[in-house]
C-alpha cells in the first residue's frame, strides 16, 4: 500500500470513460464546441484491466464512472459488466442525466445504486443557455425514474454569479421534496479559469454566500461526513441534507484520497497539478510486469497532491471527469 507523509493514500478512483459529451456547458467548454471522443481512447477491456491493477497496486475501494458524459459511450455496458465483478465496495456514476431514463435498465442490472446528476437550474431557458444542449424535462424525468428504481440520487450544482444564483433555493427545495441530496460545487480555478482571475471572480460564489442565502429561509446544522469527503454536509432538520464542495473556502487536500484515470490512459493524482502519468501502455502487459511499474507511477501521482489547499491548475476538468 502506498501512503504519503500525511497518511493519505488512494482509496477512490474516478475513471473518465470518454471525453465525449452531449452538452457544452459554459463553465466547462467556454468556446461552446461540443466534445467528442479522443482518437486514442482506451478500450473497455483495457480500462477494466486498469481498474483491476489499481485495486491491487493502490488499494482502490470505490469507483466513480465519469466523462465527458459516460452514458454516451459505447463502452459503458462492457466496462460496467467487468468492474461489477471486482468486489469493489461501491460503484457510482456521474451523469448529466440526458440519457438516464434510456440507460436506466443497464445501470440497474450492473448494480449501480448511486448516481450524481449535474443540474444547474430548474429554468428551462436558463438550462439551455448554460448546458447548450439537452432538455430539462428529460433530465428531471430520468431522475424520477432512477429514484423509483431505488437509486440514491445526488444533484451537483455549480452556482454562478450572473447565471443561476437565483436557482439556489428553487433547486434546494426541489431536492428536499424528493429526497435527493443537493451538492453545491464552488467554481474551480481550472483550465481557462486558472489563467483568467477576473472571469473566475466575476462568477465565483463562496460557501458562506450560499449558507447566508439558505439561512434566510431555513435553519441548518452541520452534519457528519466521512473523513476524506469532499463536501461539507448540512442538515435541515426534518427536511433533509445538502452539501457544499467548498474547494476554495474549505480545502480538503489534507485528506484527499482520489485518483483519476483519463479515457486516454493518464493518471492524475491531483487536480491542482499539471503532472500526469501515462499508464496506457502498461494495461496491455501481464500482471507481473504491469504492477511494479504501476506502483512506481502511483508514488509519483501521490506526490503530486497539494499539502494544504488547491492552488489552481491548467488541467481541464472536462478531460478527466469530476
Amino acid at each position: 500500500m502506498i501512503v504519503d507523509r500525511q497518511g493519505r493514500r488512494f482509496r477512490n478512483l474516478r475513471i473518465s470513460l470518454t471525453s465525449a459529451c452531449n452538452y457544452a456547458c459554459t463553465y466547462c467548454v467556454p468556446n461552446g464546441k461540443r466534445l467528442v471522443a479522443a482518437q486514442d481512447e482506451l478500450s473497455a477491456e483495457a480500462m477494466a484491466r486498469g481498474v483491476a491493477y489499481l485495486i491491487e497496486a493502490a488499494g482502490i475501494e470505490r469507483l466513480r464512472i465519469t466523462g465527458g458524459e459516460p452514458l454516451v459511450s459505447p463502452k459503458l455496458e462492457a466496462f460496467m459488466t467487468a468492474v461489477g465483478q471486482m468486489g469493489l465496495e461501491d460503484i457510482s456514476l456521474t451523469t448529466n442525466g440526458q440519457l438516464l431514463a434510456k440507460k436506466l435498465p443497464l445501470l440497474v442490472n450492473a448494480g449501480i445504486r448511486r448516481i450524481n446528476v449535474s443540474l444547474d437550474t430548474l429554468d428551462a431557458s436558463a438550462f439551455r443557455g448554460i448546458a447548450r444542449g439537452g432538455d430539462l424535462a428529460t433530465v428531471l424525468d430520468g431522475m424520477d425514474q432512477a429514484s423509483a428504481a431505488g437509486m440514491k440520487i445526488k444533484v451537483n450544482m455549480v452556482p454562478l454569479r450572473g447565471q443561476n444564483l437565483d436557482q439556489v433555493m428553487p433547486l434546494l427545495e426541489y431536492c428536499l421534496e424528493r429526497g435527493y441530496e443537493l451538492r453545491f460545487i464552488e467554481l474551480m480555478r481550472m483550465g481557462h479559469l486558472a489563467s483568467d482571475s477576473n472571469a473566475f471572480l466575476q462568477q465565483f460564489v463562496s460557501l458562506q454566500q450560499l449558507l447566508d442565502l439558505i439561512g434566510e429561509r431555513y435553519e441548518y446544522l452541520q452534519a457528519d461526513a466521512p473523513v476524506d469527503a469532499t463536501a461539507v454536509r448540512y442538515e435541515i432538520p426534518g427536511m433533509g441534507h445538502f452539501g457544499v464542495i467548498a474547494n476554495e473556502s474549505v480545502p480538503f487536500c489534507r485528506t484527499c484520497s482520489r485518483l483519476r484515470l483519463s479515457s486516454t490512459g493518464w493518471l492524475h493524482g491531483c487536480l491542482s497539478s499539471s503532472n500526469r502519468h501515462f499508464v496506457g501502455d502498461l494495461l496491455d502487459k501481464p500482471r507481473h510486469q504491469a504492477l511494479p511499474a504501476l506502483q512506481r507511477l502511483l508514488v509519483k501521482a501521490l506526490g503530486d497532491k497539494q499539502e494544504v489547499a488547491f492552488s489552481g491548475g491548467a488541467t481541464v476538468m472536462k478531460i478527466i471527469g469530476g
